[in-house]
């Protein structure tokens, strides 16, 4: 298969199967990206210290380290999005996975080509805002500052660290401050597929630990009982 282009996007698959990691590799190369395999979190590790990646995918079974542990240690200090892979797909193990910080979730057995929408659709959230309104300028949450034109959250000039899909989230409620989004208007905006409203719960939660001086009693980002969610900036 040729080489691709140093430009196309560069993922990291993690799988301890060593026949679907081979598979999903020549099947994501075909479609187009750069693919560095690992079958352990060991060994995804040293990559992740060694390369930089466009995005993760994940399976949440590994030995050793697991998936989910492995999510919410890169969560500590980077921003490359991650997707998990589970053949565990019950919505609590969906909503552990959003819970450590996972931007999408896939479970087993998947067609490789949803896989690779998802794909798509997160690298297009981070490539360019969603089309929908931006929001005139910079938000003022308390302390915090977002900029919805470049999805950049800082606290007292320090920027704060969002994924992807907290980005999109605070993005998409700072266009329509002051409106109540429902749960799939979030959904939409954040490009997630036959997801719960309980993962839009779990985003939010994320979301208010980074922006509210309370996240127990919420001063911005409010819930409206039986609507969704509205930001109130001040």
């Amino acid at each position: 298969m040729a080489a691709q282009p140093p430009d196309a996007p560069h993922l990291l698959v993690v799988d301890d199967d060593p026949r679907l990691r081979e598979l999903l590799r020549r099947f994501l190369e075909r479609e187009g990206f750069r693919v560095t395999a690992a079958g352990c979190a060991a060994e995804a590790r040293q990559l992740l210290r060694a390369m930089q990646f466009d995005l993760i995918v994940l399976d949440v079974m590994l030995p050793g380290e697991s998936g989910l542990e492995l999510t919410e240690a890169i969560r500590r200090d980077r921003d490359v999005p991650v997707v998990l892979l589970t053949a565990r797909g019950a919505p609590e193990d969906r909503i552990a996975g959003f819970e450590r910080g996972a931007d999408d979730y896939l479970a087993k057995p998947f067609e490789p080509r949803e896989l690779a929408l998802r794909i798509r659709t997160i690298l297009r959230r981070l490539a360019a805002p969603p089309a929908q309104p931006q929001a005139a300028g910079p938000v003022r949450l308390g302390d915090a500052t977002f900029d919805p034109a470049r999805g950049v959250l800082t606290r007292n000039g320090e920027p704060v660290r969002l994924t992807s899909g907290e980005a999109a989230l605070l993005g998409a409620l700072a266009a329509r401050a002051g409106e109540t989004l429902s749960r799939e208007d979030l959904a939409a905006a954040l490009g997630l597929h036959e997801q719960s409203e309980r993962a839009i719960d779990v985003q939010v939660t994320r979301l208010r630990r980074k922006i509210e001086p309370d996240p127990r009693e919420p001063a911005f980002l409010q819930t409206v009982r039986g609507r969704g969610y509205v930001l109130r900036p001040g």
